[in-house]
């Protein structure tokens, strides 16, 4: 597998940010960390290796960043207002900064999808849902949809704007909607064993389904727990037979 590293300082978020690719053909994976993991995390943990027969055959290339989750919601040294702003600023590098990079590197023509899992998951459906003309889609692993489970109580309008769970119910950009709508590829998988919230992707699923939103849910049984032996399983998966 082709492996590719390279950082920037990004000026959105004043500070170095590294990002690696591996492959070198096909549509592309932009994967977006867990909770406060690095760019290597999914290499790490052997989640790339389930999907080496599709990215060594030019099916797709992958596009792997850091987090800031310790720099926002993870930082409890810092004032929920700043965790917020921190956040929009990490919105801002996905959108100005590394989706041009990944148009550089491949064509402007590829299909860019988000994919994360744990607070990856929420991310990577926020950053779709809020700029579905640039983002493609998203694959969502065993998340949470409401940005309140991590903000300890805090609210205010930038929770509100990046907490899909309140926003998409009160969506009514028509050229936002259709464009998200356009997409046939906003796959929501979760396991429904320990530490898992089976309950929290059919909400959001509800949310979806009433804004005329396509979406493709999938519960796995009690057996599957939040756990990267979880994601090793739904990835390929979701890659091998919905794409």
């Amino acid at each position: 597998m082709r492996k590719e590293e390279t950082s920037w300082y990004s000026p959105s978020l004043n500070r170095e940010m590294p990002i690696a690719s591996y492959g070198h053909y096909g549509f592309a994976i932009l994967l977006v960390p867990t909770a406060a993991a690095d760019y290597l995390e999914y290499e790490r943990f052997q989640l790339l290796d389930t999907i080496a027969p599709l990215i060594d055959a030019g099916k797709l290339r992958v596009f792997s960043i850091n987090s800031i989750n310790k720099d926002s919601w993870l930082n409890q040294e810092m004032l929920p207002e700043h965790k917020a702003i921190r956040h929009n600023e990490f919105n801002n590098y996905v959108y100005n900064e590394v989706v041009p990079f990944i148009r550089s590197a491949t064509s402007s023509e590829t299909m860019i999808y988000t994919c994360g899992a744990s607070f990856g998951a929420l991310h990577s459906m926020n950053l779709f849902l809020k700029r579905p003309d640039i983002i493609n889609g998203v694959i969502a692993m065993s998340g949470v949809y409401d940005l309140t489970e991590y903000t300890r109580g805090y609210w205010d309008e930038q929770v509100y704007f990046n907490s899909p769970q309140h926003y998409i119910p009160n969506l009514n950009d028509q050229w936002q909607l259709d464009k998200i709508k356009s997409s046939h590829h906003i796959h929501i998988a979760t396991g429904s064993g320990d530490y898992e919230d089976p309950e929290a992707n059919r909400r959001f699923a509800q949310v979806l389904s009433s804004k005329g939103i396509w979406f493709d849910l999938d519960i796995w049984g009690p057996d599957i727990k939040h756990d990267w032996s979880t994601w090793r399983k739904m990835l390929p998966h979701i890659l091998y037979t919905k794409f």
